[in-house]
């Protein structure tokens, strides 16, 4: 049974799924997304853990005023809300990843562990994409089919591979995007990763950005304990197109804890 719900955050609203008991795992999305890209894989979670998806500020159901904020503060409300006094897995993708890795650094003596899937990272070095993808992320703003094209097929990947419901559910999302104001959350991370202390996952699919999997590689090779592993055949929000190849991994990690 899913239950939703509302969490109060300053002057947002976070909307918020939870399913399931146990310990909390907490599952950020990316911004080319909202809550909804976790729900395959959270159905599968919750026969042996509390699951908590949100809407970050200007995503989905979520509602705030366009002003500045903390996407951490936000964070830390939603714990302090619905975890139970347990100390949850974190798991973001890609600019949920960032809110997750600012996490980890800020308040780690709240956390159980970090999983990171294609997680993009405050201070890094800046995109070098390969000739064929360049032009396209000039294209601003990207159209929606541009966005589907790129983050959904997977950037190594041929137009429209994925298809269906969840690319229905992809344009969903991406048209209930809206502005948010700004987040004030921009403490460069990217040579901080070794004070990570956190057993931590990555995740990356191996149809996604060349320097997306670079950024997964060398997050592996710099959190202390890190392990990597790359999801063949799949682009940047696996747990969208292929709820398994997360809800596997990751409910393994969570045992392992």
């Amino acid at each position: 049974m899913v239950e939703i719900t509302q969490i109060k955050s300053g002057n947002a609203v976070l909307a918020a799924e939870i399913a399931g008991s146990g310990d909390p795992v907490i599952l950020l999305h990316a911004a080319v997304a909202d809550r909804r890209m976790w729900r395959d894989t959270a159905a599968r979670l919750a026969a042996t853990h509390r699951t908590i998806a949100y809407d970050r500020r200007g995503f989905g159901e979520t509602t705030a005023p366009v002003e500045d904020f903390s996407s951490t503060d936000d964070l830390a409300a939603l714990i302090d809300a619905q975890a139970g006094g347990r100390k949850p897995v974190l798991v973001g993708c890609s600019q949920g990843g960032r809110v997750v890795i600012d996490a980890a650094l800020r308040f780690p003596e709240r956390l159980r562990g970090i999983v990171l899937i294609a997680p993009s990272v405050t201070g890094g070095p800046d995109s070098v994409y390969p000739p064929e993808i360049a032009p396209l992320m000039a294209i601003q703003p990207a159209p929606i089919e541009l966005k589907a094209r790129l983050w959904l097929d997977g950037a190594l990947s041929a137009e429209n591979r994925v298809g269906g419901v969840v690319r229905a559910t992809f344009f969903a999302m991406n048209e209930a995007i809206r502005a948010a104001g700004k987040d004030i959350d921009v403490v460069p991370n990217y040579d901080r990763l070794a004070e990570i202390t956190l057993p931590a996952l990555v995740l990356c699919g191996d149809l996604d950005f060349p320097h997306i999997q670079s950024r997964c590689r060398h997050l592996a090779a710099t959190i202390p304990g890190a392990k990597l592993k790359m999801l063949p055949g799949l682009g940047h929000l696996p747990s969208l197109e292929a709820p398994d190849s997360v809800a596997g991994p990751l409910a393994e990690f969570h045992a392992a804890r």
